[in-house]
């Protein structure tokens, strides 16, 4: 009874986390102030229409980085190195939650849909972006 008793609490304390992080950050993209998804799919339609090959953001060249480090190491290395971007780089702040979220999805692809796995790598990093981007490939 103690084992079982352990055992769910174990499992708790490892979703409930993620759990309310995930609805946290969910609720405050649903706020009026923000885009709607219709207007965030025509940004992004027009600003790759209208950007060419040799005309990278910073930020996609961030994301490229960060995408290396997490297939050739862990996600772990790429989140650390998104948090000391941050930290390095201010203006790119706006973009963290995006970066955060590819990642998550990344890493998911990375571990073959083990969504489990891919979130063990989850840092504090972007308000839990990561987390939601784990779970947005998640049945």
């Amino acid at each position: 009874m103690k084992q079982l008793a352990r055992r769910l609490g174990r499992s708790l304390a490892f979703v409930l986390p993620l759990v309310l992080v995930t609805t946290g950050t969910l609720a405050v993209t649903r706020v009026p102030w923000a885009p709607s998804s219709d207007q965030q799919a025509l940004t992004a339609s027009s600003r790759s229409s209208s950007a060419d090959a040799s005309s990278t953001t910073p930020e996609d060249v961030l994301l490229a980085r960060l995408l290396q480090q997490l297939r050739n190491q862990d996600p772990g290395v790429a989140l650390d190195s998104l948090q000391h971007a941050m930290q390095q780089q201010p203006s790119l702040t706006r973009y963290c939650t995006t970066l955060a979220r590819d990642l998550g999805q990344a890493a998911v692809r990375k571990y073959q849909g083990d969504v489990r796995r891919a979130q063990s790598f989850a840092r504090p990093v972007c308000d839990g972006s990561f987390a939601a981007g784990t779970m947005a490939n998640a049945g």
